[in-house]
This record gives structure tokens, C-alpha cells and sequence, in this order.
């Protein structure tokens, strides 16, 4: 009975807990490909599965990316393509959902067949507005695969061949930002890992009159920045290895006048890059159109790492910080949004949460989209413009007079065409500390509801701060105690309030560790002695005199301490303490000093010294390595963060209760 009893509650128990546990989202979503042929033309249709709405978010929606499987793409809903050369295809397609909180849906590819030769005229064009751009099909993900598709074209006037390099995996993250999956080209292209060759000569192609200005021209679209067009490509090259860990080297052959192709790259965010959300990275392209001259265009495309597929997004440059520099830097942000509308936006409103280390009176607008100028102030305008408005708390920025399409209206099929966003940077303020900011962002449209983003956050890497520490430590309980030292600390440079700190540093301690004196009771027979003035002595009183003097030399140690500033001039610490003594001689000190004989009424006693009559003799004696350990309490005024200050330290020795004062001067740099 007791048996079936237990076996119930360990059941029921069982049944609670099962209950109460959260079960993970292991269902693999997948969207099918669904084709539709009319002799080398096909209308490409889908099937993905239902959307699961992020409440309170805009309306659920998918965005569609196609890959025709002969170097041709599609960001359409159901694209029609013609193929040009009969054959067999392989068709991708890259489903995204957006404010969806299901998983990204994957998709098998479908092979198609054609079996005629066919006009292409009427297939879907992307137009080149530079000769080099880069799109992605979706920002990255953390351990989710996207492609970026390269695109370039030839705007001579003549058949070229020339080179391009891309670049990814910035060198400023400890982990791979991605991993290259597959490269996909349809027009011979040979693609290598890349290397210190260059093919290049050391002419110029005069054709190109004029340099394009990055800091002048605005984003044509949310996809990609502007090119800019240089001429020395040994230092292009270098500049890239400076930023990037990795790369691959494109040639080409046989680019003809106003011909464009596409090379398309499936990468994987890696799974390390979930703490770096928020991140803005980059990817970069050097292209030589002509490799018989060194004219060259880089193109580089900045994308935010996120943890959904939400296109109102906040992200900033800042995540690794250096605070020793920082004042000579920017901090850039971006802010990003999509109308999510059944008709187009006229005013969007962008309320900017700003931390207070930052100067708002600093602000840069780096880019936008829609692109506009900026709008006069404290004046009506009736054209398309970018207001800006700082308050104490906020920078609000509104677009004016725009024209933003909806995803859901009529006629729009292109998704990229209803996003927007600002690009702004800040300078620190003169008074800032070592602190991680966050700040977010509300969307309004027009008069709807706002939509907030996320936290976009700052922080600064540790750095290392050296300082030089000297000073004197005082043990009350020693006689004749002189003990001096010097050495270095190790801490985060200029840390806001609590942080760590080791200490190493070198100590001379010299004390007298023993001391007895004894006069005989009774004159002794000692002589006979010649004081050398005529006087000899035979008897006198004997004083003996035992001292020990120790002489170590120490290594000290702080294996890690706890800090905290109080202020900028006061900070307090304490830890355990590791005395490691190297080096320790005794050296034993014999005296005999011999006193006059005088009568007084109790008898004799002692009178004066025979002052040269005193005898010595020593011995050293070394003694073995010792270790202690004890725990200090200790207070700093002056500079607390970085500079110079004074302090004064409090040591307790539990085991041996021999506590002592540490007195000393340090600067932290």
C-alpha cells in the first residue's frame, strides 16, 4: 500500500513539473517552391506557413528573396522570369518573417527545366546606380544563414577585365562575425582566398575626371552605401587587411560595355555574435574594373546584428569603445524603420532617447532615407525635409513633407521601397565615466501609435591601466623597523565605480627581532687590562649585551583586489595580501662592554664604562623562504581613476596577529 502511495506522488509531482516546463519552439517551419511554366517562362509562387503575430507589433508580413539559378534575382512576392538558354535551373527562394515569433522558415530548392532558346527582355532588371553595389536579403541573424549579392558592371566604353575583392569578418570582434557557406557565379568568374599578389599597373585611367565624395553623397537606399573612387590600390588593400580578417579575390574576363553580373554569397551569422546584438558590421568590396590601370571603387555595407526580423530597429557603432580615445571619436547611430501601412507616411516622428555622457549639441546627421535636407529653423517649409529638435533628454528627428510607402498598399511591390532611416554620431561630453549606455528609439507615423525599438547599447572595452606605486610600511610591535618598497599595479583603465586591481612590488625590510642585557651582580676579574694612561685594571663589572637583527628582502603580492570609487577623488579597496620572502639573514650580535668598580655605602656597584675596553663578534645566519598571507583594508584620496594619489592601508594577519600600516603614493596612467 505505502508503494502504490509513493508511486502516485511521484507521478503527480512529475505531471506538475512537466506542466510548469517551458517547452522550446523545435518545429522547423518550411516554405515550398511552387512553379508555374509556359515554355521558358515561369511564374514563381509559394507556400510558407501562417505567421504567428509578435503581439502589439505592426502587422505580421513575409519579404521574399529569389535566386533564379542563371545569376538573376528577385525581391517580388510571385516573380516571372524567362530564361534565356534552355536547360536545367536550380531556384532558391529566402523567406523572412517580420514581427513574426516563429523561426524563420526554410526552403528546399526547386529544379526547373526549359528547352528552347527565348527573348529576355521582359525579365525584372536591377538597376546598377554604381558600378558596384552590394544588397543583402535580410539582416543577420545569429546562427541563421542570409545572402549578400554582388553586383557590378562595366561603364567604359570597351570590353574589360579586371578584379574585385570582398571582404568580411571584422577584425574588431573577437569572434567570426560569419561564416562563407557557398559562393554562387554564373559568368566564369575564378574566385580564390586572397593574397599579398597584386595585378595592377601603375598607370591611371585619366577618363575619370572627378572623385566621388563619401561624406557628401547621401544612401541611395537602405540596402547599400555610395562608392567611392580612388586610385591607389596598394593602400585600399591595406587599409581593408587593417579592418578585416578575411577575404576572397574575384576576377573577370570579358566584361562587356554596360553588361552587369551578379556573384551571390550565402553566409551564417555565428552563434558567438547573440551578445553583439545591436552591432553594426560591415562588409567591403574593392573593385578594379580594368586591371590595366589602378582606378578603383570601394563599396562597404553596413548591417545590424538582431535577434528578430523587426525592421524598426535601433543600433549603434559603440559597442567596443576605446575610453582612451574616445574623445577624439564619433559615436555613430542608426535608427531604422519600415511603414508597415496601407498607405504612405507624410511625417515620421523619431524620438531619440540620448544618454547624458553624450554632447547633443555634438549632433551630425551622417546619412538618411528618404534623402532630404535639412529643414531651416524656425521656419514653414512646404518641401520634403529632416527636422531636427534636442531636448534634454532626446533628439527628435521628423521627416516632413515625404512620401513613405506602405507594405500593405496597392501596387507596391517592392519591400525596400517602404523603409527609411537616420544615421546620426555624437561626440562625449567633457565630464563622462566609464559606464554602458542604452537608448531606444519611438517610431511614430504620421498619427498612429508609436512603435519602440530596441535598447541600443554602448559599452567600452576594459582597457589596462599600468600605475607606479612606492611607499613605507610600518609594523607598531617592531623596534628599529625600516621597510621600504616599490612596484606596479594592473587595473581596467579608469573605471567608473567598482573594479579590480593586482598589485606586484619589491620590499627591503630590515628590524631588530630580539634584544637582552644582563651586569654582572659581582666585580669579575677581567685584566689584567692597560688603559694606556698609566692606569691598569684587574677587576670591573662585565654587561652583556644580546641582540638579533634580520634583514629580508620580500616579494609582495595582491593576486586581485575589489575596488570602488567613491567619487573622482576618493576610492576605497580591499583583498588578501601574499608576502613571499626570498631572501631572510639573522645576524647575532654578542657585546661585552666592562664598567668601573666604585665603593658606596651597600658595597660595590657599577660606575663608568670602559668605553674602549668594548668587545663584539656577529654571526648571519639565513634562514628559509616563508609565506604569509593577511588581508588589507585601504582608502585613496587624490586622483582615484587615473592620476596621481596618496593612500593609506590597513593590514590584518589573522594567524600570527602581527597587524601592520601601509603608507604610499601611487600613479596610475
Amino acid at each position: 500500500m505505502f508503494k502504490k502511495i509513493a508511486t502516485l506522488i511521484v507521478l503527480i509531482t512529475s505531471g506538475v513539473l512537466f506542466s510548469q516546463t517551458k517547452v522550446q519552439d523545435t518545429v522547423t517551419r518550411k516554405a515550398t517552391i511552387l512553379p508555374s511554366q509556359n515554355q521558358n517562362t515561369f511564374i514563381f509562387n509559394s507556400e510558407t506557413p501562417s505567421l504567428n503575430q509578435i503581439a502589439g507589433a505592426p502587422k505580421a508580413f513575409y519579404s521574399y528573396y529569389w535566386e533564379f539559378g542563371d545569376g538573376s534575382y528577385s525581391t517580388k512576392k510571385e516573380p516571372k522570369h524567362t530564361y534565356k538558354k534552355p536547360g536545367d535551373y536550380e531556384v532558391k527562394l529566402w523567406v523572412t518573417n517580420n514581427y513574426d515569433t516563429g523561426k524563420t522558415p526554410t526552403t528546399r530548392p526547386k529544379k526547373v527545366k526549359t528547352n528552347e532558346t527565348a527573348d529576355v527582355s521582359d525579365n525584372e532588371i536591377q538597376i546598377l546606380k554604381d558600378p558596384i553595389e552590394l544588397r543583402r536579403n535580410r539582416e543577420p541573424l545569429p546562427d541563421e544563414d542570409f545572402v549578400i549579392t554582388l553586383s557590378y558592371k562595366n561603364e567604359k566604353e570597351y570590353v574589360t577585365n579586371g578584379t574585385i575583392y570582398f571582404y568580411y569578418n571584422e577584425k574588431e570582434f573577437k569572434n567570426d562575425n560569419f561564416e562563407l557557406l557557398e559562393i554562387r557565379n554564373y559568368n566564369d568568374e575564378n574566385i580564390s582566398d586572397l593574397g599579398s599578389d597584386l595585378v595592377y599597373s601603375n598607370d591611371y585611367d585619366d577618363q575619370f575626371s572627378a572623385y566621388a565624395s563619401s561624406e557628401n553623397r547621401m544612401y541611395t537606399a537602405v540596402k547599400f552605401q555610395d562608392t567611392t573612387e580612388r586610385k591607389n590600390l596598394p593602400l585600399s588593400i591595406e587599409e581593408a587587411k587593417q579592418v578585416f580578417k578575411k577575404g576572397k579575390k574575384i576576377t573577370f574576363k570579358n566584361l562587356n560595355p554596360n553588361e552587369q553580373r551578379n556573384i551571390f554569397f550565402s553566409l551564417k551569422t555565428t552563434p558567438e555574435m547573440i551578445k553583439d546584438t545591436s552591432a553594426i558590421l560591415k562588409v567591403r568590396s574593392i573593385y578594379v574594373p580594368d586591371d590595366n590601370y589602378e582606378n578603383h571603387r570601394v563599396k562597404d555595407m553596413e548591417m545590424e546584428i538582431v535577434t528578430s526580423h523587426d525592421p524598426n530597429k535601433m543600433s549603434t557603432s559603440g559597442l567596443f569603445i576605446n575610453y582612451r580615445l574616445v574623445r577624439f571619436k564619433r559615436i555613430k547611430f542608426k535608427t531604422r524603420f519600415q511603414n508597415d501601412g496601407e498607405g504612405p507616411a507624410r511625417t515620421i516622428r523619431l524620438e531619440t532617447d540620448v544618454p547624458d555622457m553624450f554632447d547633443k549639441s555634438t549632433l551630425q546627421i551622417e546619412n538618411m532615407y528618404p534623402e532630404c535636407p535639412i529643414c531651416p529653423k524656425n521656419e514653414e517649409v512646404r518641401y520634403s525635409c529632416l527636422d531636427t529638435i534636442i531636448k534634454q533628454k532626446q533628439i527628435i528627428f521628423t521627416f516632413k513633407n515625404i512620401y513613405l510607402p506602405g507594405t500593405q498598399q496597392k501596387n507596391v511591390t517592392e519591400k525596400d521601397s517602404t523603409k527609411g532611416f537616420v544615421k546620426y554620431s555624437l561626440k562625449f561630453g567633457k565630464d563622462f565615466h566609464k559606464q554602458t549606455t542604452k537608448s531606444r528609439t519611438s517610431i511614430i507615423f504620421d498619427k498612429n501609435e508609436p512603435i519602440i525599438t530596441n535598447y541600443s547599447r554602448t559599452r567600452f572595452n576594459p582597457g589596462i591601466s599600468i600605475g607606479i606605486k612606492a611607499g613605507y610600511n610600518y609594523y607598531p610591535r617592531l623596534n628599529n623597523s625600516r621597510s621600504y618598497f616599490t612596484g606596479i599595479t594592473i587595473s581596467p583603465f579608469k573605471s567608473y565605480r567598482f573594479y579590480w586591481q593586482s598589485e606586484l612590488y619589491a620590499n627591503k625590510h630590515d628590524f631588530e627581532s630580539e634584544r637582552t642585557t644582563s651586569i654582572s651582580n659581582d666585580p669579575e676579574v677581567v685584566g689584567p687590562f692597560d688603559l694606556n694612561n698609566g692606569t691598569v685594571i684587574d677587576n670591573a663589572f662585565v654587561g652583556r649585551e644580546n641582540t638579533s637583527q634580520k634583514s629580508q628582502k620580500i616579494i609582495e603580492t595582491v593576486p586581485v583586489s575589489l575596488r570602488y570609487n567613491i567619487n573622482n577623488y576618493i576610492g576605497v579597496g580591499f583583498g588578501p595580501h601574499i608576502t613571499t620572502i626570498i631572501s631572510s639573514e639573522l645576524e647575532r650580535i654578542n657585546t661585552i662592554r666592562y664598567y668601573e668598580v666604585t665603593q658606596s655605602p651597600s658595597g660595590f656597584v657599577p660606575g663608568n664604562e670602559y668605553g674602549e675596553l668594548t668587545r663584539s663578534n656577529s654571526q648571519f645566519i639565513k634562514e628559509k623562504t616563508e609565506v604569509q598571507t593577511q588581508f588589507f583594508l585601504d582608502t585613496t584620496f587624490g586622483f582615484a581613476r587615473i592620476g596621481p594619489s596618496v593612500g593609506i592601508r590597513y593590514y590584518k594577519n589573522f594567524k600570527t596577529d602581527f597587524d601592520s600600516w601601509h603608507f604610499y603614493a601611487i600613479w596610475k596612467f
